[in-house]
């Protein structure tokens, strides 16, 4: 999928609609990341992803084609450097958002692993003859919605 314009001033006013939309669903994960509700950051994965690739596809091609944007207004090239401005930020917050929740999660599974492995080397029998054993290491697998 790619940005369809006639000219630049419209391939310009485009962009700043892409990447407008873009950091409006990037600010709403990062806000949910930072209420501690990963799972709520996930309603919207699938338009975010689309518009990342478009905005992805769409900048590269800019990039190595100028000419698309040659001509354009001042002022949508203005309006489009705030909004990439503005996308930057927001990115640069999800990605601190995202590195936190990952070490919680991380602390977590480290937590119940520990504990795991604590039950497990439990003494088992009851009595005099009661000898500690570890028990063999299993498999655990996580709920996606945990």
């Amino acid at each position: 999928m790619a940005l369809d314009a006639p000219d630049p001033a419209t391939r310009m006013a485009q962009l700043i609609i892409l990447t407008e939309r873009l950091t409006a669903l990037i600010a709403e994960q990062v806000k949910a990341f930072e209420a501690r509700r990963p799972h709520d950051a996930a309603l919207n994965a699938a338009e975010t992803g689309r518009l990342a690739n478009l905005y992805r596809h769409e900048s590269l091609r800019v990039q190595t084609q100028p000419a698309l944007l040659a001509g354009a207004p001042d002022d949508l090239r203005q309006r489009l450097i705030v909004a990439t401005r503005a996308f930057d930020a927001v990115l640069a917050r999800h990605g601190r958002a995202v590195e936190a929740a990952k070490t919680i999660t991380e602390g977590l599974v480290r937590a119940i692993a520990e504990e795991i492995t604590r039950q497990r080397g439990a003494i088992a029998g009851y009595g005099p003859k009661a000898v500690q054993t570890l028990r063999p290491a299993t498999s655990m697998a996580l709920n996606r919605r945990a």
